[in-house]
């Protein structure tokens, strides 16, 4: 059976990723794996000292994930199979290893966290989990809804796109939620379009044929407006991005980027690597 892995904080953005993350277990049929990763605080000194106890840790946070995991049982009447695990240690260190005991459908997080320290880790966590976990990963923006995949986008810049692309992934997800896939490439006065670009485009649809890909070129200096306003305008359910080949990743989690994303509050990004 398929499993979706939720990892968990327990605040209010993370709770929007597991409502979204029960509905899609109940549309393909996959159990959910509830995974809080705590850390013991530590006060500052000459002696650096613990605040809590580890046992007290340990037992808060497996109250909290079978409370969870009793709401989402009554949501679903039972119809998702729950289980919850609380690990000590480094967040994206001890999903990797969970994931490479479980092999997940997809690991879903939220975007941050609440407080300013949840805010800083689950953040970076959450673009660290989307950079190196080998699973795919979704990353579901505060206040997004699951409802049933219709289309699927690829960001794609049609470079090396043999060695860069994960064929079998993407065709599996793709098929998973019998979806349409729409390859979307934004470039601006064909700054980026090269001699070699025809070619790779042609590679990659041989290699995606299978599937259907509708493509897509999309006018737009700035890559992340561009795929948001088509996503917007075409109602893409989720885009896939591979972390390798795309930097803007950095720009979904970045407060400093010169324009608020709307692509970051409204569109589920799945991070699939090569």
């Amino acid at each position: 059976m398929k499993t979706i892995i939720v990892p968990t904080d327990f605040s209010v953005i993370a709770e929007n990723a597991i409502r979204f993350a029960t509905d899609m277990a109940q549309h393909i049929n996959a159990s959910l794996l509830l995974l809080h990763i705590y850390q013991i605080p530590v006060a500052i000194g000459e002696v650096p000292m613990p605040l809590v106890n580890v046992e007290e840790l340990q037992k808060s946070s497996e109250e909290k994930l079978k409370a969870l995991k009793n709401d989402i049982e009554k949501l679903t009447a039972c119809k998702v199979k729950v289980y919850t695990e609380a690990r000590l240690g480094d967040v994206v260190d001890e999903l990797q290893n969970v994931c490479a005991t479980v092999q997940p459908f997809a690991v879903i997080l939220g975007t941050k966290g609440s407080g300013a320290l949840e805010r800083m880790l689950f953040g970076s966590v959450t673009l660290s989990a989307m950079k190196h976990l080998d699973v795919p990963v979704m990353v579901i923006p505060p206040g997004a809804r699951y409802k049933p995949v219709h289309k699927i986008g690829l960001a794609c810049d049609f470079k090396n796109v043999v060695a860069a692309t994960p064929e079998k992934e993407i065709k599996s997800i793709v098929k998973e939620f019998n979806a349409e896939l729409h390859v979307l490439n934004v470039d601006y006065h064909n700054q980026h379009f090269e001699a070699n670009t025809p070619e790779e485009s042609f590679l990659l649809h041989n290699m995606l044929a299978e599937i259907k890909p509708e493509y897509h070129f999309i006018e737009k200096e700035n890559v992340e407006e561009g795929i948001n306003e088509f996503a917007e305008t075409n109602n893409i359910d989720f885009v896939i991005v591979i972390p390798k080949k795309h930097q803007f990743l950095e720009g979904l989690f970045h407060k400093s980027h010169s324009k608020e994303l709307a692509f970051h509050s409204h569109v589920p990004v799945m991070a699939i690597h090569e």
